[in-house]
């Protein structure tokens, strides 16, 4: 049974239903709420995810909006990014690629601040051999 959640129910984790915004949950046979759907949660942390959820977890397509100004869009695999994604660094820099377990893995572009393309294969925190993208 899939229902909006009312702001006295708890969801797991310790987080009360008054930090999710709005969005649909469902009943686990354990009789916990679990958010389910789309949905937007804040915490109290100032983090906001505008997504899709699927057992309590960041799964699918969504956006994750960090109290530093960094901005990730793109797939959730279990509250991770994973998949095509872009992610948006406080200083406006920005990566854009695909995403495995939370790290910039594959083919991908490197925005710099100042719009500078830079394009190659990620590895986590490495880029070797990255290549200046020209515009033509």
């Amino acid at each position: 049974m899939s229902r909006r959640m009312r702001k006295e129910e708890i969801c797991p984790l310790g987080m009360t239903a008054a930090e999710l915004t709005e969005g649909e949950c469902k009943k686990t046979p354990e009789g916990l709420l679990q958010r389910n759907g789309l949905g937007v949660h804040t915490s109290a942390n100032g983090m906001t995810y505008i997504g899709s959820w699927l057992n309590d977890k960041m799964n699918g397509t969504g956006r994750l909006e960090h109290p530093s100004g960094a901005v990730y869009e793109g797939e959730f695999k279990d509250n991770m990014y994973h998949g095509a994604g872009t992610y948006t660094f406080p200083n406006g820099a920005k990566y854009i690629g695909p995403f495995n377990e939370n790290k910039m893995e594959g083919e991908g572009d490197f925005v710099d601040e100042n719009g500078v393309v830079w394009t190659g294969t990620f590895n986590g925190t490495k880029a070797a051999g990255l290549k200046h993208k020209l515009k033509m």
